[in-house]
């Protein structure tokens, strides 16, 4: 533990305690152990920290060597959104693949493998899971991180999750309050508008909320939503009617609050992130999430110096910050405890991922389908603009799996209005499998199917995104999402293996 040359006030370490802050690099730099040392009591890792599993068992020590209850977060949903494996893609399915399978007992486990595998590398809070309910098919940033559009089923799911995440001793943080749902806008860009009704929000999308709140989620992230008819005002992050009202005293919440990354535009390119962390600690939120986009030691100054000046000015009450870091720290305690060991019992489930993957497929042979393909093919991946919280460094698609199955497969990345007829160019002779993703939300991407199909309808399509549109092709085979384990999942059907 470090032993500070002189006491840091109370205020102070106060300030630092509620902000869960992100760094560069694959181990901790001193400025992250020194703010530890003075009081800072969460960390966020993102992909960037991590370059493998025994590399982030490591990093982890060195952060517990300067506090041992350090909460060490990340934001590792599986399926589409994974830090553990981004630079491979995740060995466990997504929520939406889980939520067409329907089995909470395989939730359950899936979410304790994950959790039993984040435990051994040292990190007890995870920034999951999603329980937005998937009400708009437009949605551009949720899509098949939701288990679904069935308010029921998300939040059974969802409840499952959370037991199954904390059976390993991993916080589980419940997101986005009060649901990101049904939004047309990415609030990673601005601030999306939900205009329904409070009852109608109420039985949609506070139902997966409440039945996390009833499975013991030690958190709830908040979403930069704003819902005028709950807060005219304010987006979610910075309302009091929607954090203290809603969450804590409507819902009776308990738990730890977390707000969504500050740096996001919705935030800060209205209120600045400063301002916004201070009205997020006044609206009724414990922990401060920044980190995927600032991440140095002068942004923990300016929020940690934001919040003391709130203090002092009057603007933000002494008591509510100190209550904020009390709630980080009781977290901080539950999982020194609880992560001590693994809670879940039983050895490693290495293939409960690809298990899942494979009951989550949907399958559709048309009239044309023949027998499985035997000889290497052409994947044309169709390829929209990646989704922020995604990431574009994950890869994706069926190719590399195809590849190990039917050596000698090609493939190429197509976008745009003439991608169907380059990838028809580009494939020659070879039979063609076209691998989309949200088909129903990019035209081009449809017109290019229909391009293919067309000259070729022995065409192969794998949707690997929420499957809106109708099945096409001689085989038609939808994932529920595009994790490694999907892509694998599809190749065996594709090649009968």
């Amino acid at each position: 533990m470090t032993t500070l040359t002189s006491p840091t006030d109370t205020l102070t370490r106060d300030a630092l305690t509620v902000l869960q802050p992100g760094f560069v690099g694959t181990s901790a730099p001193d400025w992250l152990l020194r703010r530890i040392g003075e009081g800072l009591a969460s960390v966020g890792l993102f992909g960037r920290n991590i370059a493998s599993p025994e590399q982030l068992a490591a990093l982890t020590a060195q952060l517990r060597a300067e506090r041992d209850d350090v909460l060490v977060a990340i934001d590792e949903e599986g399926g589409d959104v994974t830090r553990l494996e981004v630079r491979s893609g995740s060995s466990f399915p997504g929520n939406h693949a889980l939520g067409a399978v329907d089995d909470t007992a395989l939730t359950r486990d899936v979410a304790a493998e994950l959790g039993r595998r984040l435990a051994a590398c040292g990190v007890n809070l995870n920034w999951a899971p999603s329980a937005d309910v998937n009400s708009n098919p437009d949605n551009p940033v949720i899509g098949v991180r939701s288990f679904g559009a069935d308010p029921l089923l998300v939040a059974r799911h969802t409840a499952a999750y959370v037991e199954g995440l904390q059976s390993a001793g991993v916080a589980a943080c419940t997101k986005h309050f009060p649901g990101h749902g049904d939004t047309a806008v990415d609030s990673h860009l601005d601030v999306p508008r939900i205009g329904v009704d409070p009852e109608v929000l109420r039985a949609r999308d506070l139902a997966p909320f409440r039945a996390a709140i009833a499975a013991g989620s030690r958190a709830v992230m908040s979403a930069h939503i704003l819902v005028p008819s709950l807060d005219a005002e304010y987006p979610a992050t910075l309302s009091r009617r929607i954090l203290t009202g809603i969450l804590r005293e409507e819902l009776n919440y308990d738990g730890l609050i977390v707000t969504d990354g500050m740096e996001m535009q919705a935030i800060s390119a209205t209120y600045g992130i400063e301002r916004g962390s201070v009205l997020a600690i006044a609206a009724g939120a414990d922990a401060i999430c920044v980190g995927g986009g600032l991440a140095d030691d002068e942004t923990v100054l300016r929020l940690r110096d934001a919040l003391i000046a709130a203090v002092r000015t009057g603007e933000l009450s002494e008591e509510r910050l100190a209550d904020a870091a009390a709630r980080v720290r009781a977290l901080a305690h539950w999982t020194s405890v609880s992560g001590a060991a693994d809670r879940s019992g039983g050895a490693p489930d290495t293939e409960i991922g690809l298990v899942a993957a494979r009951r989550a497929l949907t399958v559709t042979r048309g009239e044309s389908y023949a027998a499985p393909l035997t000889e290497a093919p052409f994947v044309a991946a169709f390829t929209p603009m990646a989704n922020i919280a995604v990431g574009d460094e994950t890869p994706w698609g069926v190719a590399a799996e195809l590849e190990r199955l039917l050596p000698g497969t090609q493939t190429g990345s197509f976008t745009g209005a003439d991608a169907g007829a380059l990838a028809l160019a580009e494939a020659g002779e070879r039979r063609i499998v076209a691998v989309v993703r949200d088909t129903h939300r990019h035209a081009w991407m449809a017109e290019s199917l229909t391009t293919l199909l067309t000259a070729r309808p022995d065409t192969i399509v794998v949707e690997m995104g929420v499957p809106q549109s109708p099945p096409t092709g001689s085989l038609h085979i939808a994932t529920h999402g595009a994790a490694r384990v999907c892509g694998l999942a599809a190749a065996e059907v594709i090649t009968g293996a």
